[in-house]
């Protein structure tokens, strides 16, 4: 799917304007974006979306199962989201297959959520985006902020979401691309080593920040 250069957008000053809030598994991601939505923010979550096009019955499932038979699915007849998740992180292929089953059912759906914020009025949306730069989407966005943590905070995170062993959230970790290469990429970074207050601080200062690049948003957001 080709998406519009990020650059160009700002250029063009485009209405609204779309930030994308990414980072590593175990980086706070949806905590930073439920302070964002907290605050009045318009915030789409894409990790909600991904389970919608994969529903039971969606056009997605029956590609998933058709291209991972039997050991896609639990005895309840749902996607086995765990064995999904040991299948990728150590088959490239099978990964890429599930991204493009995936990634362009997220990307329509997307569009039609940012279509319904714009008929409100909105000028400013967040969007929650774990796979920004894996998936090749960064050029889609005319912002990008990245939430990073210590290595070892985002395994120990992992280890108690998820119920996985270390091995398995350091795979996980090892199929995204390093913190390093990401910064790079990114306009705003929101560090997350500490408490939930302390990254609502983080938070606040980020947008004092953003609104002050980016103020003629600010009245409207």
């Amino acid at each position: 799917m080709n998406l519009p250069n990020r650059h160009n957008r700002l250029k063009n000053e485009t209405v609204p304007l779309k930030v994308a809030v990414t980072g590593s598994a175990g980086s706070g991601k949806t905590a930073v974006c439920d302070r964002l939505r907290a605050l009045g923010l318009q915030v789409i979550n894409t990790d909600s979306l991904a389970r919608d096009v994969v529903a039971p019955g969606s056009r997605g499932f029956g590609e998933i199962v058709n291209r991972f038979g039997p050991k896609a699915l639990q005895a309840d007849g749902n996607l086995n989201r765990s064995a999904l998740r040991r299948i990728i992180t150590s088959d490239v292929e099978a990964r890429r297959d599930l991204e493009n089953i995936i990634h362009p059912k997220i990307i329509e759906r997307m569009e039609v959520e940012m279509a319904k914020a714009v008929t409100n009025d909105c000028t400013l949306i967040f969007v929650e985006v774990p796979l920004l730069f894996e998936a090749g989407w960064n050029d889609y966005f005319d912002v990008i902020v990245m939430v990073s943590a210590d290595d070892e905070i985002r395994i120990q995170r992992l280890m108690a979401r998820d119920s996985v062993s270390r091995q398995e959230a350091r795979a996980l970790l090892q199929i995204q691309k390093p913190d390093l290469e990401k910064i790079q990429l990114t306009e705003f970074i929101i560090k997350n080593n500490g408490t939930g207050e302390q990254l609502a601080g983080e938070v606040d200062r980020f947008l004092k920040m953003f609104y002050q690049k980016y103020q003629k948003n600010d009245e409207s957001a």
